[in-house]
């Protein structure tokens, strides 16, 4: 019955969409949670929904408002954090609101009936038009390309920013490129799972993939598979169910960490407690 359904052009739409969305949440989230940057991340998301209050209000496409505030918000958060003036998660916590707060007040300016903002804050991927499509899969490959030109200075950046400083890789660079391209992959993830929610996209896939595999390459192609299957799985549910669509890949991303983490922590006390050889027969 599932599978009838992949004639209708919107659950093709979908599909794609979720594709997109895993590749970037796949490689950026890996980046993200090694460096520790999943508030930072959740501050521009939500910082986001002032790009999309602005689009309704001027009149032009609400993901490209959503991008342009979360950039602005991205190189701001890192200019002040570098600067050192305050500390991060005061700065983080101020974007926050304010990006919520001036996407409310936007919204309220608009003249008659306001719009439905719901697919924007908890994603509506059955409603991703071509047109959407055509935005996340540029954006998609910008973020590919980006990360693939730059891989071993990304490495060195993420082993130890310090040494990659000495080296003579420019770190501060890096950092406002990273942001930028957290605040691209956030404007991917909207349409999918929403505002609201986009952190569990970005940091459950990567923890199951840092339980299993240890190098940056491998973590991330395994970021994109687990995450894939999150998405097309959680859409697959949703469809049966008759619930909203990013409440059901978060909820099935949530639940597959836990279990992935239980299962990874029952096998570690079983080799704790198996005895070794050597403390028989010597060493």
């Amino acid at each position: 019955m599932l599978l009838s359904l992949f004639q209708y052009q919107f659950v093709q739409n979908a599909v794609i969409a979720s594709i997109l969305a895993s590749i970037v949440c796949g490689i950026i989230g890996v980046i993200i949670v090694e460096k520790r940057l999943v508030m930072m991340s959740g501050g521009i998301a939500h910082t986001s929904y002032g790009g999309v209050g602005l689009g309704y209000l001027l009149g032009f496409e609400p993901i490209i408002g959503a991008l342009l505030i979360s950039v602005l918000a991205a190189l701001g958060i890192g200019y002040i954090q570098r600067k050192g003036g305050t500390r991060s998660d005061v700065v983080i916590g101020l974007f926050w609101s304010l990006g919520m707060a001036l996407g409310i007040l936007f919204i309220a300016m608009m003249p008659g009936y306001p719009p439905d903002l719901n697919s924007y804050l908890f994603g509506s991927i059955l409603s991703v038009t071509r047109g959407n499509l055509y935005f996340m899969a540029v954006i998609t490959l910008i973020v590919v390309f980006i990360i693939t030109i730059l891989f071993n200075y990304w490495e060195a950046y993420m082993f130890d920013e310090e040494f990659a400083s000495i080296i003579g890789i420019k770190t501060a660079l890096l950092e406002y490129l990273l942001f930028v391209l957290i605040a691209m992959s956030v404007v991917v993830l909207i349409r999918v799972v929403g505002i609201i929610l986009i952190l569990a996209l970005f940091t459950a896939p990567t923890a199951i993939a840092g339980l299993i595999a240890k190098s940056l390459k491998w973590r991330m192609v395994l970021s994109i598979i687990i995450g894939g299957i999150f998405c097309l799985t959680g859409l697959s549910i949703s469809y049966v169910l008759n619930i909203a669509s990013g409440a059901s890949i978060v909820i099935l991303s949530a639940l597959g960490y836990l279990v992935v983490y239980m299962a990874f922590s029952i096998k570690s006390r079983i080799k704790q407690r198996i005895p070794n050889k050597n403390d028989y027969f010597g060493r």
